[in-house]
Parts: structure tokens; C-alpha cells; sequence
């Protein structure tokens, strides 16, 4: 049994654990409602925005003359996939659910013969992924990482990134896959094909057929200026969805920490008790026995 000056200690070193982890989860709420506000801002325009792609892809169908950002260019070999982690860690799952994920897609491709590779946005996940498939990896986008807050000029350069790789002809499909914010208990990790845009939804979105648009001058010059900003917006998205999903998983796991904090220091203070109890009946009991001895 540990003696009672280290028991003292530990109970003492779990109370100053507990306050670290209570104040990291004040702070995680404090930047989760920040975070969230911004995320269910954007989802409407981007979403939108989207669904409007769709709705002008369907007159390129067919057409060789179609932008290459839309409809891909011809070929389905190379996928790239942009995995979004945290640069710190205590969050809960929240960078094993993505890495499970990447892990689970990058079997899939690979068993339909497709090439994969991989670029991190995130510190912890680049760590990770270089350990399993660092052949694969084709670095890390440190520009958009450790942003207190961020803006559309870091969907921006992702996207400027990304779009890059596309045309110099070292992809040729690319797919974001980030955790969706659902609640502070919920994130969801979503796969979202961005390059080319997927054509299976051009027709219906939640079962509802989309409307007709008249547009001004014409489809293609609107796409030449509207589809970069779609990959900026798409990029921007996902940045943001992945913060609120991280603050969200941190205060989560911040809580759960502090509750588990408490119950400790009960067990031990429980446990500290008892043997100071057992120490004084002990220091009783070798008195009487001397006292009767003499």
C-alpha cells in the first residue's frame, strides 16, 4: 500500500490536472461557439453554390470542350485525397475517426487498382499517415494550420494548392475528407469529391428535381470565374466544419477528463483515509500493548 505522503501527493497532482482540464474546456467553448457560428454561416452558400454546378454541368455533358475542373480531364487513375486533422491532440477521437477513415479509403482505392496519395492539412495527421504511408504522402499545407481564426484566404490557398496538382497532371481526382460538425458530441467524417464534381446528383438534390437558370453571358465564362471560387469555397468549408468538429471534441474530452478527475480524487482521498485511519489504530494499539508490557 503506498505510504500516506504519496497518496497526499498523488490526490494533490490529479487536483492540479483536474483544473488544467477544466479551464482547457472553458476555453475549447468559448472558440467552439465561434467556430460553429462560422461553419453554419457557410454551409447555405456553399451548398448553393454547389447545387448551382450541378445544375450547369448537366449542359456539358458529353462535351469535350468542357472545363477540366467540372468533368475531370478523361482519366481515373490517381486520387488524391486532402486529410484534415488538428495540429495539437486532446480531442477525443476526433483525429482517429478521420484516420480510420483515410485508412478505410485508401484500402478501397488501392483494391480497384487506383493510385493514391495523400496531403495533410494538420500536424497530427501528417505525423501519423508518414509512420503507414509515407510513400504516399505528398507533404503537409502549413499555410491554413495554427490559424486562431480563419478566413476565406485559407480556402483560397488549400484550393490554389490543390488546383495546381490538378493541372500540372500529377491527379486526377481529388476529395476532402474532414469531420462534419454535427453537435459538441457528434462529428462525422465526410469524403467529399470536389474535383471533378460529382455528376450522379447533377439531376436531384434530396429528391427534388433542381430548377432551371437562365444565366448571363453564358455557361462557360460564368464556370471560368465561378468554378475556382467553388474550390476556394469547398476548401473553406471544410476548414471551418473541421475547427468547430475540433473545439467541439475537445471540450468533450476536456469534460469527460474533468469528471473522471473527480472520481479519482474521491477514490483516492477514500483510499487515504483509510490507511490513515489503519496508521492511527496501528500507533494506538503498539501503546497499549507496550503500556501492559510494563
Amino acid at each position: 500500500m503506498a505510504s500516506l505522503k504519496a497518496l497526499k501527493n498523488r490526490i494533490k497532482s490529479v487536483k492540479s490536472t483536474q483544473k488544467i482540464t477544466k479551464a482547457m474546456k472553458m476555453v475549447a467553448a468559448s472558440k467552439l461557439r465561434r467556430a460553429r457560428e462560422q461553419a453554419e454561416a457557410t454551409r447555405p452558400y456553399a451548398e448553393r453554390m454547389e447545387r448551382m454546378l450541378r445544375s450547369l454541368a448537366t449542359s456539358f455533358l458529353g462535351n469535350e470542350n468542357a472545363p477540366k475542373l467540372l468533368v475531370g480531364n478523361g482519366n481515373n487513375k490517381t486520387h488524391l485525397i486532402v486529410v484534415m486533422t488538428s495540429d495539437r491532440g486532446l480531442c477525443g477521437a476526433f483525429n482517429s475517426s478521420i484516420l480510420r477513415e483515410t485508412r478505410k479509403t485508401i484500402r478501397a482505392l488501392q483494391g480497384e487498382g487506383k493510385t493514391v496519395k495523400l496531403l495533410c492539412v494538420g500536424r497530427k495527421g501528417f505525423d501519423l499517415l508518414q509512420r503507414e504511408y509515407a510513400p504516399l504522402l505528398l507533404g503537409r499545407v502549413e499555410e491554413v494550420s495554427g490559424k486562431k481564426t480563419l478566413s476565406y484566404a485559407e480556402g483560397a490557398l488549400l484550393a490554389d494548392r490543390i488546383t495546381e496538382l490538378f493541372t500540372k497532371g500529377e491527379v486526377d481526382v481529388i476529395s476532402i475528407l474532414f469531420n462534419r460538425f454535427r453537435s459538441a458530441i457528434s462529428q462525422i467524417p465526410t469524403l467529399q469529391q470536389i474535383i471533378p464534381l460529382q455528376m450522379e446528383e447533377a439531376t436531384a438534390v434530396s429528391g427534388e428535381a433542381l430548377p432551371a437558370y437562365d444565366y448571363e453571358p453564358d455557361e462557360e465564362e460564368i464556370l471560368k470565374e465561378l468554378l475556382p471560387k467553388n474550390l476556394a469555397m469547398q476548401s473553406y468549408r471544410a476548414l471551418l466544419e473541421s475547427a468547430a468538429s475540433e473545439q467541439g471534441a475537445r471540450m468533450t474530452a476536456m469534460d469527460n477528463a474533468t469528471r473522471n478527475s473527480g472520481d479519482m480524487i474521491k477514490k483516492l482521498n477514500l483510499v487515504y483515509n483509510r490507511s490513515r485511519q489503519a496508521a492511527i489504530t496501528k500507533e494506538l494499539i503498539e501503546i497499549i500493548s507496550g503500556a501492559e508490557a510494563v
